[in-house]
């Protein structure tokens, strides 16, 4: 009971403060009580979606569009909250000040008023994250970016010199609402003219039916030497099913999908591309990563089984942490039963300790949380998503081995972006020339 009742007293002093401030520029009754029954409907509606979920197991639009109302609207009073809450610090000691300073003056008397410019502050400065977050539900989730690098390396084989991929990663078909803007971004993928697109997982949000309707749309994807894809933690069915049963089923749908777009879909196996006399491999495992919460079924060792080591080679693996994470957890429910059983999960290092150099590993998974910032002038770069995973966006190097992650193509829960946007990402591979 307390746990539930802590967030209700927290909940409640956020929106005492932002009704002090509205109260502070208007007496109107009809205003101040519209503002209490309103709020009661959005905590309504999203208690009642969230209810939903949990009686269904998965998330449908109507729980994103309610997520998204909640977030619109609370989080910009977090930004009233603090600057009343600051003001107040200051009518505190200025009570003080005023009741041992002046005689027979009461309390009531001695505690200055609420001034009206602060509240105004507050608000204009809440209108700023309100107006973000309503650019990020009607606007941003479909600002599909291309972001390009270029990558050196000395061991790739000169035959691959200027060779370009591209990513997609975490589609969450489930959560799609516009179809002219998926075509769109489909079309700027293809327009990108890459040897080999890859997808790296989080085809669906749960289950398989999620991706029927796209599926014609994502069929126009072309690429040179192919398409390959992998699997993420949410197309297991995990999320939507109880019974080992339903989960094989559902992940058979999954890889069903996978092939009907024309993705080659890599179970811990490679693939070899060649050129002339030179290859470079492309390997997909399933999912590892260090959430005890989802499957780890990825294994590098059967991945790679037929590779040499010193063969350059590309790594499709979800989740960033399997690139240097490799203590094991399985999740168990209250009652202290394994929700993920031992016999799905594979044992083994992790990537920058492989026995076998992958020189470069493409991962998705965090969304970059579907809010932060980015200014690259600036050299900033910031989501909240950091404290949870230190790799979360962009590419990242630790003893010459190189790990991309991609910011996503769809959203999950809150059906929007805020900073953060929709990533495809194409990377040129160029052969570093030593200049004597």
């Amino acid at each position: 009971m307390i746990r539930f009742l802590i967030p209700i007293i927290l909940v409640f002093i956020l929106e005492l403060y932002t009704f002090f401030a509205i109260r502070t520029l208007t007496n109107s009754k009809l205003l101040l009580v519209g503002f209490w029954v309103f709020t009661v409907i959005v905590y309504g509606i999203f208690f009642y979606q969230m209810n939903a979920v949990q009686r269904e197991g998965r998330f449908s639009l109507s729980t994103g569009y309610a997520i998204a109302l909640l977030l619109t609207l609370t989080v910009p009073k977090l930004f009233v909250l603090a600057i009343l809450f600051i003001e107040d610090i200051f009518r505190f000691f200025t009570s003080l000040f005023n009741y041992f300073q002046y005689s027979g003056v009461t309390v009531s008397e001695a505690i200055p008023g609420r001034r009206k410019f602060i509240s105004q502050l507050a608000l204009g400065i809440a209108a700023i994250p309100f107006a973000g977050f309503l650019y990020g539900v009607f606007k941003g989730r479909y600002d599909f970016r291309v972001i390009k690098h270029t990558m050196f390396f000395d061991d790739l084989p000169e035959a691959f010199d200027g060779y370009k991929l591209t990513q997609i990663s975490d589609i969450h078909s489930g959560s799609f609402d516009n179809k002219a803007k998926i075509e769109y971004a489909v079309d700027l993928i293809n327009e990108q003219e890459s040897d080999v697109i890859v997808f790296t997982g989080d085809i669906v949000n749960a289950v398989a039916e999620e991706m029927h309707p796209w599926i014609d749309t994502f069929k126009r994807l072309r690429a040179r030497d192919g398409l390959y894809s992998v699997l993420g933690n949410h197309d297991y069915g995990y999320y939507a099913y109880e019974t080992k049963q339903e989960i094989i089923d559902n992940q058979s749908k999954i890889q069903k999908v996978h092939t009907d777009i024309g993705f080659d879909l890599l179970l811990n196996e490679s693939r070899t591309i060649q050129r002339e006399d030179e290859k470079l491999n492309i390997v997909g495992v399933e999912n590892w990563g260090a959430s005890r919460h989802f499957p780890k079924r990825g294994s590098l060792k059967k991945a790679t089984e037929s590779l040499q080591n010193g063969e350059f080679t590309i790594l499709l693996s979800h989740d960033p942490s399997h690139f240097d994470y490799t203590k094991m957890e399985l999740p168990k429910n209250k009652e202290g039963k394994e929700i993920i059983k031992s016999s799905d999960v594979v044992d083994e290092s992790n990537i920058i300790n492989f026995d076998k150099k992958i020189q470069l590993t493409l991962s998705g998974h965090t969304h970059g949380m579907q809010f932060g910032i980015e200014i690259p002038f600036l050299n900033l770069k910031w989501s909240p998503v950091k404290y949870r995973y230190p790799r979360w966006a962009g590419l990242y190097e630790e003893a010459g081995k190189y790990l991309h992650v991609n910011r996503g193509f769809g959203v999950l829960a809150f059906p929007g972006r805020v900073g953060i946007w929709p990533e495809i990402t194409v990377i040129e591979l160029k052969k570093r020339k030593n200049i004597a």
